[in-house]
C-alpha cells in the first residue's frame, strides 16, 4: 500500500466513447492524509471534494484529514450547509425528502466554491454548516481564512450532473469518491438516525428509503471522479 493512492482517472473504452468504471482502491487514513498533504502544498488554494452515498463515511475522513492536517493547512466546508431550512421544505413540501438534490441550495453551494477557489488577501469567506441537533443550516459558521491552502469539502452531490450542481465538478481539484458495502452503509445510517431521535423502526424506514434512494442517483455519478477509494481500518 503506497502512501498516496494511484490516480484512477475515468478512462475511455475503446472504440465506444464511453468511460470505463473507476477501479476502487483500498485506503488507509494516512493514505489519504498523505495525499492531502501534497495537495496542501502552500502557494495557491486547492479545493478537494470527498463524495460518496449516504453513510459511506465522507464526514469521518474529511474530518480526519482537516485534523490531521491542522487549521493552518485546511478547513473543512460541507455541502450540508447548503440544506433548505426546514420552513422552506415544509413551504415546498420536500420535508419527507430531506436530503434529496433539490431540498439544497445547490446555485449557493457552487457560488462558495467560486468564491474559495479565488480568495482574496486577508480576506475571511463564511461558510454555512449543518446542525444535525436542530436539523438546520446555520450561516457564517466556518470561517476561511484567505491564507488557508486547502479546502476539503463534502456531500453527497458534488459530481452531479444536473442543475446548479453540474457547474460544481469543474471548482474541484480533485474528487474522491468513497465506496463502502452496502450492511455496513445501511448499519451506519440506522445508527445515525437513532442516535439524533428516530424510533429503530423509523431510522431503518429511512436508511432503506429516502437515503437509498439518494445512494442509487449519487453510484451513478461515481466514474467522475478522480479516484475511488475504499478506506480500510475505519470503525463507524
Amino acid at each position: 500500500m503506497t502512501a498516496e493512492p494511484p490516480h484512477h482517472r475515468a478512462r475511455r473504452q475503446p472504440g465506444t466513447g464511453h468511460r470505463a468504471p473507476l477501479d476502487p482502491v483500498d485506503c488507509t487514513l494516512d493514505d489519504l492524509v498523505s495525499r492531502a498533504a501534497a495537495l496542501a502544498a502552500p502557494g495557491r488554494r486547492r479545493i478537494l471534494g470527498l463524495a460518496g452515498p449516504p453513510g459511506a463515511g465522507k464526514s469521518t475522513v474529511a474530518a480526519h484529514l482537516v485534523q490531521a492536517l491542522g487549521p493552518e493547512r485546511a478547513v473543512l466546508v460541507p455541502m450540508d450547509g447548503f440544506h433548505l431550512a426546514q420552513d422552506e421544505l415544509r413551504r415546498l413540501g420536500r420535508q419527507d425528502r430531506k436530503g434529496a438534490p433539490d431540498t439544497f441550495d445547490d446555485a449557493g453551494y457552487v457560488a462558495l466554491l467560486r468564491r474559495l477557489r479565488g480568495p482574496v488577501a486577508g480576506e475571511v469567506v463564511y461558510a454555512p454548516e449543518f446542525r444535525r441537533d436542530l436539523e438546520e443550516p446555520i450561516g457564517s459558521a466556518v470561517p476561511v481564512p484567505s491564507d488557508v491552502p486547502l479546502v476539503v469539502t463534502e456531500g453527497n452531490y458534488l459530481l452531479l450532473a444536473t442543475g446548479a450542481w453540474a457547474r460544481a465538478r469543474a471548482l474541484l481539484d480533485e474528487v474522491w469518491f468513497l465506496e463502502l458495502g452496502h450492511g455496513d452503509r445501511i448499519d451506519r445510517l440506522v445508527r445515525r438516525h437513532a442516535a439524533h431521535g428516530r424510533s429503530a423502526d423509523e431510522a431503518r424506514a429511512w436508511a432503506l428509503g429516502t437515503d437509498e434512494r439518494n445512494a442509487r442517483l449519487v453510484a451513478a455519478t461515481r466514474d467522475r471522479a478522480d479516484r475511488v477509494v475504499r478506506v480500510v481500518g475505519v470503525v463507524g
